[in-house]
């Protein structure tokens, strides 16, 4: 936490509060002083999550790589999603069922659309692996020279933006903050992606564990979950 995440979580609470006077405002920072308030996700009327800064490691090291993620969540259903990067200014926006796009300063549209599908061996993958038990944290890193490539880059924003653009085919994390994942898993949906918890179940906001897997489609969904869990031990 540092203080531009908690002025700029101030200034945009206030607005949300302005525009909607009636929500619910769920922030990073505001949780961490209270870890009870994402308890209201699953039933108010109207809320709105807010990650003010994700990336913070990379903000203070000075590496731009950082980014505002912002999700209105109603009756517990994640209906709205942006992801601003104040870097190159522009704006990665989903609506429930109406699909995702990327929108420009100047009000320059492009429809976003994650990358084709392809075999195992050739995606390239996001897999942030710090956060997963032993021993499974272990069997993953140990597969992970069955993709063709894998990266993290510390910054969920930055990262769901990358997916849903087509320029990476697969997410992988185990901690699920609803602030961090709610707006990339809709804004990922909305481009044409399939995502589900390890267990093959969907992600909803009101989840803090057992982890996602966001890939093109459902088959490669299930192959890379099988290549990155797969354990002699267990066959």
């Amino acid at each position: 936490m540092t203080e531009a995440d908690e002025a700029a979580e101030r200034r945009a609470s206030a607005a949300i509060r302005r525009a909607w006077p009636g929500a619910t405002v769920i922030g990073e920072e505001a949780s961490e002083r209270d870890p009870g308030l994402p308890e209201a996700l699953g039933t108010a009327e109207l809320a709105f999550l807010l990650d003010p800064l994700d990336g913070t490691r990379n903000f203070t090291a000075g590496l731009p790589l950082f980014g505002i993620m912002a999700a209105a969540v109603v009756r517990g259903e994640v209906a709205m999603a942006a992801l601003h990067d104040p870097v190159c200014r522009d704006t990665a926006l989903a609506l429930r069922g109406e699909g995702a796009w990327r929108e420009a300063e100047d009000g320059r549209q492009a429809v976003l659309r994650v990358a084709a599908p392809v075999p195992v061996g050739r995606m390239e993958a996001i897999i942030g692996t710090n956060f997963l038990p032993e021993p499974l944290r272990g069997t993953v890193n140990g597969n992970l020279a069955r993709l063709g490539m894998s990266a993290w880059l510390r910054c969920a924003a930055q990262e769901y933006r990358m997916a849903a653009a087509g320029h990476c085919h697969l997410l992988f994390y185990n901690r699920l903050m609803p602030w961090d994942h709610a707006p990339g898993w809709l804004l990922h949906r909305e481009a044409g992606g399939h995502s589900a918890q390890f267990d093959g179940t969907p992600y909803r906001p009101t989840a803090r564990s057992g982890g996602l897997i966001c890939a093109p489609d459902a088959a490669s969904w299930a192959a890379a979950r099988e290549a990155l869990f797969y354990s002699p031990r267990s066959r």
